[in-house]
C-alpha cells in the first residue's frame, strides 16, 4: 500500500529516513521507535494496523505516522492530508515544512 507521497522524518539524531508506506511506518513504529510511548504512537500502531488489515484508509494512517513523529519531536515533511496535522505540528511547535527539510 504505497503512499501517493512519501513521508520524510529527521530522526532526533539528524538522519534523515523516509517512507512510502503504512507497512514501512509500521515496521519503523514497532521496531525502530525511540520513545515508545505517547498518544499519537499507539494511535499510529492501531491505525497502520488497521490499514494494512484494509478496514481503514491509508491515508489515515499516513497521518497518525505524521503525528506521532511530531509528538516524539521528529520534524516531518510531505504534503499532509488534512489541517489537523498542522495543527499538530503548532501544538508540539515544530515546523511542518510541505516541500521538504529546510535550514
Amino acid at each position: 500500500m504505497p503512499w501517493s507521497v512519501p513521508v520524510s522524518i529527521r530522526l532526533q539524531s539528524g538522519v534523515e529516513r523516509s517512507f512510502a508506506s503504512v507497512y514501512d511506518a509500521l515496521d519503523f513504529l514497532q521496531n525502530e521507535w525511540p520513545t515508545r510511548h505517547g498518544y499519537r504512537y499507539e494511535r499510529a500502531i492501531q491505525q497502520c494496523g488497521e490499514a494494512l488489515r484494509r478496514t481503514l484508509p491509508s491515508a489515515v494512517a499516513r497521518e497518525a505516522f505524521i503525528a506521532a513523529c511530531l509528538e516524539a519531536g521528529m520534524s516531518a515533511a510531505g504534503r499532509p492530508q488534512t489541517a489537523a496535522v498542522k495543527q499538530i505540528a503548532s501544538a508540539a511547535q515544530v515546523k511542518f515544512q510541505p516541500t521538504g527539510f529546510g535550514a
